[in-house]
């Protein structure tokens, strides 16, 4: 997403003449139904996900298979027989290492755990040139049908755009028993997305690769095609539909970062009482209090200015990992110093300086800021999650009684 922030004024200058492109562009790419999901199980997936791995990654440190480990989608067993599953879907530009520390606290609660490798994802950023929000769908599509299979109840869970897909996925098909939705995706905060798909025949890349700026790291993308922004734009556009059908009655748990430099928070903070009205639903806020929050109390608030731990703000990634995460952690050996500070930050950020953490793009006069990529409330979060799971296993029950 940081690609699609840096380019907003070359998009506000298109917008003049988008109503040109419009006759010749709206129709590429926008109304294709997914392909009908096929009866792939978990294992054959996997398989063939890791061997186009293997054929196209591009590797960026010394030990290619902890790479492909990372990036290849992943199943969490608990003890026992499962009754229970979640499938978790990360965001653009992300792989299923977004979710290696939920996927374990999940799976300590008893659930089957998987998520999955959206195609063009986990290789190399040119690999999403051309795939289609239909690829997406269809993927989500059918490891949820896959994971129907082995257990009672099915939970979906999604981050950014993965969460736009899952919220797609729900309101299509009742049997899920409710949703984890991380940083949802459902407005962005810039005016012009909606370019994205009229340009990207046009314009592959936003901000076009000059060698300097970092194209990926073990786990993420850190640049993407004009074509990955269209097909999260779509996604968008598609969750903003069904949630426009009528408020989602399963229960929810909405996880947001007030200064999230990605989102419109406000949308969300305002749509969440009157989109998820199930009173097990919580909304997490990693911010100050809103107008409105003193009158719903599925509303958790927590400040995400923290100086003791150097964190200036929340970011809107950061919800998802671990303090001890190996990668993103508070030691973790990726840091991510492209923040959207100036040259002499970024270079003393690289060099190993003491850094204060925050989402992109802010800046402070006298401190260094990092990208924040974990969260201090996360064992916290993890019960709230865990509560909510469990009163959605009970009206899931509760439904299936005669």
């Amino acid at each position: 997403m940081q690609a699609f922030r840096r380019s907003r004024r070359f998009l506000s200058r298109c917008a003049a003449g988008a109503a040109v492109l419009l006759a010749t562009a709206a129709c590429t790419g926008t109304g294709r139904d997914a392909p009908s999901a096929r009866q792939v199980s978990f294992d054959a997936y996997r398989q063939d996900t890791v061997q186009l791995l293997l054929q196209r990654r591009v590797y960026q440190g010394a030990d290619p298979a902890l790479e492909i480990d990372w990036n290849a989608p992943r199943e969490w067993r608990p003890e026992g027989q499962p009754r229970r599953g979640v499938l978790l879907v990360h965001g653009l530009g992300d792989s299923p290492w977004s979710f290696r520390d939920i996927g374990e606290q999940l799976a300590a609660a008893g659930f089957l755990v998987r998520t999955v490798l959206l195609p063009g994802h986990g290789t190399r950023p040119e690999d999403l040139l051309d795939v289609s929000l239909e690829d997406w769908r269809r993927v989500v599509d059918e490891q949820a049908r896959a994971l129907r299979r082995e257990v009672e109840q099915v939970y979906l869970g999604g981050f950014s755009t993965g969460a736009n897909l899952v919220v797609e996925h729900a309101y299509a098909n009742p049997d899920v028993a409710g949703l984890l939705l991380f940083s949802p995706a459902f407005l962005s905060n810039s005016a012009y997305d909606w370019l994205a798909p009229l340009i990207a025949w046009a314009r592959p890349w936003l901000r076009e690769p000059d060698g300097i700026r970092p194209m990926q790291n073990a786990v993420r993308y850190m640049t993407v095609p004009t074509n990955g922004f269209a097909q999260f734009y779509r996604s968008s556009r598609r969750a903003r539909q069904a949630l426009a059908s009528g408020p989602y009655g399963k229960p929810v748990l909405m996880v947001v970062a007030e200064h999230d430099s990605v989102l419109d928070t406000g949308y969300l903070a305002q749509g969440f009482s009157a989109q998820f009205p199930h009173p097990a639903s919580r909304l997490i806020w990693y911010g100050s209090k809103r107008d409105g929050f003193d009158r719903d109390p599925r509303v958790l608030v927590r400040t995400d200015y923290l100086p003791e731990l150097r964190i200036s703000q929340f970011s809107h990634m950061g919800l998802l990992f671990a303090p001890g995460n190996a990668l993103y952690g508070a030691a973790g050996r990726l840091r991510l110093c492209w923040n959207g500070q100036p040259d002499a930050a970024r270079a003393d950020c690289q060099r190993g300086a003491p850094v204060w953490y925050s989402d992109w793009g802010y800046v402070q006069e006298g401190k260094v800021h990092a990208r924040l990529t974990f969260n201090p409330y996360f064992d916290w979060q993890g019960g709230v999650m865990r509560q909510v799971l469990d009163h959605a296993a009970l009206d899931s029950r509760a439904a299936l009684s005669p």
